[in-house]
């Protein structure tokens, strides 16, 4: 009898000592500041564009990129800085090529922006039904990616796409995956 007491006693000791260690990894994990993330537009990648005009497109990638950003920022998963200062590069290199493959331009445009990550962002139309939502944050020393997240959505229209950003950020949130 003692020492199935003992050992429940020690067991709950344990579990005690195993919450605490948990509370206090996630209030130091609270303390830490956000790191600076530099946000690139969402881009197209359009499987269809030879075939089905989609005049809606520039407005919608503003319109989700916005979204994003503005998600990310209130819910303090990254301290999402103002892209201003590199805009003009951002447009030479976009001009040039899709910056979700130019080898390494997007590190050197978040190093010249002082941001600690990169957030690349595209839409992949398959149909006018079939879509993709991603996102893909890299370290802008490392160019490792530290977080990828990709949603797909049924139809193309500004409400399915706000959907796919808002279950993104929402599914973030919960897998507490903000500030990698």
């Amino acid at each position: 009898m003692k020492h199935s007491r003992r050992h429940r006693a020690g067991r709950i000791t344990r579990v005690l000592v195993a919450a605490l260690l948990a509370i206090a990894a996630s209030a130091v994990a609270a303390q830490q500041p956000l790191k600076k993330l530099l946000m690139l537009e969402f881009e197209l990648i359009d499987e269809q564009k030879d075939i089905v005009p989609f005049p809606e497109k520039e407005a919608r990638l503003a319109m989700v990129s916005q979204r994003l950003r503005e998600t990310l920022i209130k819910e303090k998963l990254y301290n999402v800085i103002d892209s201003a200062p590199v805009a003009q590069l951002i447009r030479a290199e976009a001009e040039r090529q899709s910056l979700l493959g130019c080898n390494g331009c997007e590190l050197d445009i978040a190093r010249k922006a002082g941001a600690d990550r990169i957030l690349l962002a595209w839409v992949q139309k398959v149909s006018n039904l079939i879509l993709n939502i991603n996102i893909e944050i890299r370290d802008a020393t490392t160019g490792n990616a530290v977080l990828a997240k990709s949603v797909d959505i049924r139809g193309n229209t500004d409400q399915s796409w706000q959907r796919g950003i808002d279950f993104m950020v929402r599914d973030m949130v919960e897998k507490k995956q903000g500030n990698r």
